[in-house]
């Protein structure tokens, strides 16, 4: 390994890696000694930090009358909420503390609470706590919060992962400001990579990272810059080990093979941007519709190896299951909404069941595309500009002078009918004998077509 890795980098950094000398910092994870210092080095989350936003008044030490509020910070891995929690601390020279709920207890938030009190009373100095995963806290765990959040003996800077609305209790919500952040895209995440390859304190100019290779880490980091960050670290090790002996002060390259060999994860040749997004996501809907379950979670593997959005993918599902499904089984909507929803809450790596059992309805699911034609078929009507006037038996009564109108007259109250339906024309005039709805004889749809022919026949007299 290169020496990089055991030299002293920024004095400041030994604070960050949780030691007050230089050695502090040798053994810190490069995520860790590339945290941002100041608000002009985080990347990525403009709308949260914007100018008078209450996040960037917290980070400045700026408050209103009765002093700054606590915050929750919600998002996913890796978008800076332990960053920005250190941030807020360093304003008016705060003391921070950092606690986590997956191993603190009441006790532990109790000790801190007692211990803003005297920092306050003795050194004039406020404490940020920030507690890491709050909701992995119970209710009662969390209820010990409010005291101290209330008072603002602390000023809490709490990080989820998940939705606060459900992990969070409301009167913890209601004393803080809720902010959003949202994973980096792409070009900050090349610009963290960037960053801690000449930065003294990342890997110091001492490597390049080669094309490829970015766009793998870029792809795989999934705009998570601490893993971004950790797969940069571990491929300059393995690009280290293979420098060849004597060259040891030359710059080396960082190439595909050694970013791979780090992740001991291939690349999946797939381009977001490009052909091969579109071709993957074309063969990935078509196998679900040709009903090919092998093929179609083939296809949602290469797209998620690939580090595409499990959302786009979900989203995609849901458009299959009631373009190409429909009625043929109509729980396969149910499922792919339900799918997209979760998706959304929990993320990868788990988010790849909930997709893959989606997956399989759709595939497995009887077809029929009879909803999608036959509301296809009525926009084109209504383009070629057919569909005259509202009958006047259907057009509104609720308001004055309609009934003058005659509107709303020979209206038959269908709930009124001996059978629940009657004979009534609704459709315009020159529609009056249009057929969109032309349900299949698969699936669910097979019980709905004899049904709506005999409405049918009904309604229009036949």
């Amino acid at each position: 390994m290169s020496d990089l890795f055991t030299s002293a980098a920024d004095p400041a950094v030994g604070a960050a890696g949780g030691a007050g000398d230089a050695s502090g910092a040798l053994l810190a994870p490069l995520a860790l000694r590339m945290r941002p210092r100041s608000l002009e080095e985080v990347v990525g989350q403009r709308e949260a930090l914007r100018p008078g936003s209450p996040l960037r008044r917290l980070i400045e030490g700026s408050g209103g009358a009765a002093g700054p509020l606590s915050a929750i910070l919600w998002g996913p891995p890796g978008t800076g909420k332990t960053t920005l929690a250190h941030l807020v601390a360093q304003a008016a020279e705060r003391t921070f503390v950092e606690l986590s709920a997956v191993t603190a207890g009441v006790k532990d938030v109790r000790a801190v609470m007692d211990r803003a009190v005297q920092e306050r009373s003795l050194h004039g100095r406020q404490t940020v706590l920030f507690l890491d995963e709050i909701h992995r806290f119970t209710k009662a765990q969390q209820d010990a919060l409010l005291p101290g959040v209330e008072n603002r003996t602390v000023i809490l800077v709490a990080a989820t992962t998940e939705n606060p609305s459900f992990s969070i209790i409301a009167p913890l919500l209601s004393r803080s400001v809720l902010v959003t952040l949202t994973s980096l895209d792409d070009a900050d995440v090349r610009g963290v990579l960037a960053r801690a390859l000449v930065d003294e304190r990342g890997l110091g100019g001492a490597f390049t990272l080669g094309d490829e290779a970015t766009e793998h880490v870029v792809r795989m980091a999934g705009g998570d810059a601490r893993r971004a960050l950790t797969t940069l670290e571990a491929a300059a090790g393995v690009a280290a080990d293979d420098r060849p002996a004597g060259r040891e002060d030359d710059v080396v390259e960082i190439a595909l093979a050694q970013v791979e060999q780090a992740m001991a994860q291939a690349a999946v040749r797939y381009d977001r941007a490009g052909d091969q997004h579109y071709d993957v996501a074309s063969a990935f809907i078509k196998s679900m519709r040709g009903s090919d379950v092998d093929a179609a979670l083939h296809y949602l593997a290469r797209q998620l190896e690939a580090g595409e959005d499990p959302r786009f993918i979900a989203r995609r599902i849901v458009i299959a299951a009631s373009e190409d499904v429909g009625l043929g089984d109509p729980t396969a909507l149910q499922t792919a909404v339900a799918a997209m929803h979760a998706v959304a809450q929990i993320g990868m790596p788990e988010a790849r069941i909930i997709l893959a059992q989606a997956v399989v309805h759709n595939a497995l699911a009887p077809k029929s595309n009879a909803a999608y034609a036959a509301v296809n078929a009525a926009i084109a009507d209504v383009r070629a500009g057919r569909g005259g006037p509202v009958p006047p038996h259907l057009r509104g009564t609720g308001y004055a002078g309609a009934t003058r109108l005659g509107h709303g007259e020979g209206y038959r109250y269908t709930h009124d009918e001996p059978a629940g339906v009657g004979e009534q024309q609704f459709l315009p005039e020159d529609l009056a004998d249009a057929d969109y709805y032309q349900p299949s004889t698969r699936g669910w749809e097979e019980r709905l077509g004899p049904r709506w022919r005999e409405l049918r026949r009904i309604i229009r007299g036949g």
